[in-house]
């Protein structure tokens, strides 16, 4: 027996070769992981003169494990990292560690430790099961966000943003976790409760620092520079909640009320005000006869975050405060009402109801027998009837009730001679405002990057100096359940000078928001270890923006609209010129455990891929992973259904390794070229658009081909070399140690990850014809087209079915059959 083997040029040759031993990954795998490391086979190479590709993967918090979820985010898209660095592209492909945050600091106190040891010795143990997974991470740009030499950029960020006015501090409402001891962002409250501690979240107000994210509000909606999936930019459209329309005044018993309204044109509709809740002029517009119960409905209000109160579905609920407002237009009386259901957030912190156009009005006035007029008549249609109506009417049509505004289009699309006609009459001005609020980031714990601010009594609010950052965690600090930061324990560190006039000061005791973290770090990759500033100019014009960035979903409104607006006011600041970082974002989905829940190990179903490993092997993992379903949907894991990845990679090995078994079959040249190409060519095309459950799919179906071919008249040709080189090559990228020994064993020069991707023949693709004479006992009897490189069974099936040669071979016994490839087919009958 022969098996293909390739010289050190590529070229294929035949050579003896005994049967090999069985595939074991066990022994493979952590060969050659050792090789790469000690070769540098993954060490980005900046000086290359290859088109750069920089693919990153959003970078884990150190939990202390890896868990499945973590697999599936980083060797699948290792695979087109590989994918792309075999077709010429220098690839970067970095890992680091997002290591500030609660998890630690709750995990430390309640061991008794400092978070700086927890975190540290997390961060060791996950690197090396990272490594484990045989991904082509360059680990020589690892880092972790709580080294003082990242942190320390944090700050001097801030003391930019400080000075350019894009950081500021103002008392402002919060969603305080009463457990954790600290204040939460409103997408960390989940049906009114942490979504760690699952406490009842309480609302204070409290004195914050803040980036002006806002003043990005209109750069951020433009995606033109950006590609991210649809279901990403909607959301963040959503979130930022661009509105436009007029502000209006009415006169109240505690001055001017200003309205904000996205329908000017339904102001005659206005039936009753609404203010939040927190309004700052609740208080001197509530009553004695309606002070209870005001209060009572504020506290409860002041329990909910802000997406609760906007939950869809959610009953309406409100407080009449007692007072009235008067009606810029008619002077009539109208009532002011309290409701969760406007956020003083939004707008101006107040609405005017319009019941029959707006339908969270309508239920409300519904609900509490307040006044509904029609302001907007459909077009040809019924007058709106309060009575029998049953939901409001918010679409286009024409004005009514509404004296000199009558008769004019009514309809968000035509607000504009409305406000114009509002405005000349000084009762509106056209007004543009978001949903989109600043982004609170000061924190009350201890691990976190410290804010770089004094307070002196002589010279005020100082920021720290750049060659006095970074401002370092200190070691020694308490924690006790005060509803403070740590830090503000720590007297001897709280206690400062102040850099102005060298007086008394006190630190800022507040951390910032972890997200401050994650949202430039992909910059750092680019030099971790620049000392004279956070990010290396000339490195990031050349390779930003992030060529392909990959993570969940779940990070499209905090961690992608935050790291958006921190390049904007980067670029701004004039250390990069990139507008966005990143070019492309896609999304994975999500493992389940085997009850088709999400994995967690109160349900017990959570899966450790270290025993996968130990196994099945990592190629196994990677597989069955890359299989189990369209990377961007997920699935629920299968126990039984990694056995056939497993499976597959040993008949891989044996179809490289063992001797022909099994029967004789019949595949011709071209019909086996044609295959490999196309499968060639499907695969690329896979790869590009992160297809690569279809990928694993045509390998296996290739697989099956080969096995055949093997066992057929065209083992040890030229197209049979061929198709295991191409073979080896595309299962490079899927299988990284299975083939780089298969490629080693067989000759391959130098390592199979430093090959280029090869080219489709697209000459194979083409499945021509071919004429067959047919002849029964020696006559001729007729002929037959079939595909080129069509086996004998195939052909065969094609003699039998042609009509004047089947009145010939009915009824007769068939001696034998006899095949001359592309040329006769001969049935011998008696």
């Amino acid at each position: 027996m022969t098996v293909p083997e390739a010289q050190s040029d590529g070229t294929p040759t035949i050579r003896p070769e005994p049967r090999s031993a069985r595939y074991n990954p066990h022994a493979i795998e952590p060969k050659w992981q050792q090789r790469w490391d000690a070769q540098g086979l993954y060490t980005f190479d900046e000086s290359s003169e290859k088109p750069k590709h920089y693919a990153l993967t959003m970078f884990p918090y150190p939990s202390g494990n890896l868990h499945i979820g973590h697999w599936y985010a980083y060797c699948v898209p290792d695979a087109r990292a590989r994918w792309m660095r075999m077709n010429g592209w220098n690839v970067l492909f970095p890992m680091g560690f997002d290591a500030f945050g609660l998890p630690a600091e709750n995990a430390a106190i309640k061991r008794g430790i400092n978070p700086r040891s927890w975190t540290y010795d997390n961060i060791a143990y996950m690197t090396q099961q990272f490594r484990r997974m045989g991904t082509m991470i360059d680990w020589s740009r690892q880092f972790a966000t709580c080294d003082p030499e990242y942190y320390r950029w944090n700050q001097w960020f801030f003391v930019q943003f400080y000075r350019r006015g894009l950081a500021y501090k103002k008392e402002s409402f919060v969603n305080w976790d009463p457990v954790d001891q600290t204040v939460l962002a409103n997408e960390q409250v989940i049906d009114g409760r942490g979504d760690r501690s699952g406490a009842l979240i309480e609302r204070r107000l409290m004195s914050q620092w803040h980036f002006k994210i806002t003043e990005y509000a209109e750069e951020l909606l433009d995606f033109s520079k950006t590609d991210m999936p649809e279901r990403v930019r909607l959301m963040q459209t959503n979130w930022i909640g661009k509105s436009q329309g007029a502000e209006i005044d009415f006169e109240t018993p505690a001055g001017i009320e200003t309205v904000f309204t996205t329908r000017p044109d339904t102001i005659m509709g206005a039936t009753f005000l609404v203010l939040a809740p927190e309004h700052a002029k609740v208080k001197a517009l509530t009553t004695d006869a309606q002070r209870a119960e005001v209060e009572a409905y504020i506290d409860a209000a002041s329990r909910l975050s802000e997406i609760d109160r906007q939950a869809e579905g959610r009953e309406k609920t409100g407080v009449f405060t007692g007072s009235f407002a008067t009606h810029p237009i008619s002077r009539h009386q109208v009532p002011i009402w309290i409701a969760d259901y406007v956020l003083a957030t939004y707008g101006t912190g107040s609405i005017m109801a319009v019941p029959s156009g707006d339908q969270r009005d309508f239920e409300f006035a519904k609900k509490y027998e307040l006044p509904i007029v029609e302001v907007v008549r459909p077009s040809g249609g019924e007058p709106f009837d309060p009575a029998t109506a049953t939901e409001a009417f918010s679409g286009d049509g024409i004005i009514v009730n509404s004296g000199e505004l009558d008769g004019l289009p009514g309809g968000k699309a035509h607000i504009g001679p409305v406000i114009e006609r509002l405005q000349h009459s000084g009762i509106a001005r056209a007004k543009t405002t978001y949903r989109l609020r600043d982004w609170l980031l000061s924190r009350q714990r201890y691990w976190g990057t410290p804010i770089p601010i004094v307070y002196c009594e002589q010279c005020g609010t100082v920021p720290v100096p750049e060659d006095q950052l970074p401002v370092l965690l200190p070691d020694n600090v308490e924690f006790l359940p005060t509803g403070q930061s740590p830090l503000k324990l720590s007297t001897e560190w709280r206690q400062t000078t102040c850099p102005q006039c060298a007086g008394p000061a006190e630190r800022d005791t507040d951390t910032m928001d972890t997200f401050v973290d994650s949202s430039w770090y992909m910059y750092r990759f680019l030099n971790p270890d620049k000392i004279d500033g956070p990010i290396d100019t000339a490195k990031a014009e050349h390779f930003m923006p992030i060529d392909l960035y990959t993570g969940g979903i779940e990070h499209a409104i905090l961690h992608l609209l935050y790291s958006r607006f921190w390049t904007k006011a980067t670029r701004d600041l004039g250390l990069i010129s990139s507008d966005e970082p990143f070019a492309a974002l896609r999304n994975q989905g999500i493992i389940l455990g085997e009850d088709n829940e999400k994995m967690s190990k109160s349900r017990g179903n959570v899966i450790d891929p270290d025993n996968l490993v130990r196994e099945y092997g990592v190629d196994a993992v990677r597989v069955y992973l890359a299989f189990i379903a369209p990377w961007e949907v997920g699935g629920p894991w299968s126990a039984s259904g990694i056995n056939g990845p497993a499976k597959w990679l040993s008949r891989v090995w044996s179809l490289f390794f063992d001797e022909v078994e099994g029967p004789e079959e019949h595949i011709g040249e071209a019909e086996l070229r044609n295959k490999v190409h196309a499968t060639l060519k499907k695969v690329g095309h896979d790869f590009d658009r992160l297809s690569f459950n279809t990928i694993i799919a045509a390998l296996m179906e290739l697989t099956n081909t080969l096995v055949k071919a093997k066992r057929s008249a065209v083992f040890g040709s030229p197209a049979w070399d061929e198709s295991l080189r191409l073979f080896n090559l595309m299962l490079a990228p899927v299988t990284p140690h299975l083939a780089e020994e298969i490629w080693t064993e067989r000759g391959g020069d130098a390592s199979v990850h430093l090959q280029s991707w090869p080219s489709v023949d697209e000459a194979a693709l083409v499945k021509g014809t071919m004429t067959i004479a047919v002849q029964v006992s020696g006559k001729l009897r007729g002929q037959i087209e079939v595909v080129t490189g069509a086996d004998k069974d195939l052909i065969m099936a094609a003699a039998h079915a042609e009509e004047s040669v089947r009145k010939f071979v009915e009824g007769k016994e068939i001696v034998k059959e006899i095949y001359v490839p592309g040329k006769i087919v001969n049935i011998v009958v008696r």
